[in-house]
C-alpha cells in the first residue's frame, strides 16, 4: 500500500513570471501587440509543489529569495496555495528572478527569457532545514556542487527517505549530481545537450547504471515520455494530445509531480509514467496550473497498479 498523503520538501527556485499572450511567435526586429499579460508565480520546484497540493500532499518549498514587491507576490502565492516557506533564506536588497514569457496562441508554445541576479541556495543554507518531518524531497538540479551535498546530507542523515531530482539543463559540475537517487528526471534539453538524438533510451539505461537511481524518466514533449527501472524493460508512453494545445508553460513540472506523486503511492512504473503524461497532456490543454478536476482523477488502469 502506498502513501496518499506525504509531506513533501521541494528545494529548488521560484520565479515571477510575466506571461504576454502573442498571436504568433515574432521574427527578429517584429513590433507586435500581445492579445493578454499576466503575472504568476514560476519556478520548476514550485510549480511542482503546487500540484502536488492539488494531489492532496502537504507541500514546503525551500529557496533564496529577496524582499523586493515581486517577492511578496511570489510568497503570498505560495501562502495561497498552502505551501510553506518558512524555510526560504532571505537577500535583503536583491532582485527577484524573473521571467519574461512569450505565449503564442497559434502554438500553445513559449519562449523564456530568465534573469537571475540572486544567490543560488547554498548546502550551508540547507544544512538548516530539519529533515524529520518529510516523506520526499525534490530536488532542481541547480548550483551542482551545493546540491549534491545537499543530497549527501540527506542520504547520510536519512538514508531511507526517498529524494527525487530534476535536471533540466546541462550547468558546470553537473556530473556531480548522477547520484543514486529514488527518481532521476532528465530534460530532453539536457538529454539533447549532451548529443542524444531521437532514442534517449540507450543513454537513459547508461544514466539508470551509471547513477543508481531506481527509477529514470525523460519527458520528451508531444512525443510523449520514456523511462528505464531497475530490472524492467524500457518503457515508452505517447503524448496525451488535448482536443487544443492552449499553455505548455509548466508541463514538465506537472509531468515531475505525477511522477512522485505516483511512486508516493506505489505505482507500478508503467502506470506512473502513464498518469504523469496523461497530466502534463492535460496542463497543455488549459491555461494556468490549476488543473481541472478531470486531470486529477486517476482513471482505472491507474489505480489498478
Amino acid at each position: 500500500m502506498g502513501v496518499t498523503e506525504a509531506a513533501i520538501l521541494g528545494v529548488g527556485v521560484a520565479t515571477l513570471d510575466v506571461i504576454q499572450e502573442v498571436a504568433r511567435y515574432p521574427q527578429e526586429d517584429d513590433e507586435i501587440r500581445a492579445l493578454a499579460q499576466r503575472h504568476a508565480r514560476g519556478g520548476n520546484a514550485a510549480n511542482t509543489l503546487a500540484i502536488l497540493r492539488q494531489l492532496g500532499h502537504r507541500c514546503a518549498w525551500v529557496g533564496t529569495q529577496t524582499d523586493d514587491a515581486a517577492a511578496a507576490f511570489v510568497r503570498a502565492d505560495l501562502d495561497r496555495r498552502g505551501i510553506d516557506a518558512r524555510y526560504a533564506v532571505v537577500y535583503p536588497g536583491g532582485v527577484t528572478p524573473t521571467s519574461h514569457i512569450l505565449l503564442s496562441r497559434a502554438r500553445g508554445s513559449r519562449t523564456i527569457v530568465h534573469y537571475r541576479d540572486l544567490p543560488e541556495l547554498r548546502a550551508e543554507d540547507f544544512a538548516q532545514v530539519p529533515l524529520d518531518e518529510w516523506d520526499w524531497i525534490h530536488f532542481e538540479g541547480r548550483a551542482p556542487e551545493h546540491t549534491a551535498r545537499m543530497i549527501a546530507r540527506v542520504r547520510q542523515a536519512r538514508p531511507a527517505l526517498p529524494i527525487s531530482l530534476e535536471i533540466e539543463k546541462p550547468r558546470p559540475g553537473g556530473e556531480q549530481l548522477l547520484l543514486p537517487v529514488r527518481v532521476l528526471i532528465l530534460a530532453r534539453a539536457y538529454l539533447q545537450a549532451h548529443g542524444v538524438g531521437d532514442d534517449p533510451v540507450p543513454v537513459l539505461c547508461q544514466q539508470r547504471e551509471r547513477s543508481g537511481a531506481e527509477l529514470v524518466l525523460a519527458p520528451w514533449g508531444e512525443r510523449g515520455a520514456y523511462a528505464v527501472a531497475a530490472g524492467e524493460a524500457p518503457l515508452f508512453v505517447p503524448a496525451h494530445r488535448p482536443e487544443r494545445v492552449l499553455d505548455t508553460l509548466g508541463a514538465g513540472d506537472v509531468f515531475n509531480a505525477a511522477v512522485i506523486d505516483g511512486v508516493l503511492r506505489g505505482w507500478s512504473s508503467a502506470c506512473v509514467l502513464q498518469r504523469a503524461t496523461r497530466l502534463a497532456g492535460c496542463k497543455c490543454g488549459q491555461m494556468g496550473l490549476e488543473l481541472a478536476r478531470r486531470c486529477l482523477e486517476t482513471s482505472g488502469d491507474e489505480r489498478a497498479a
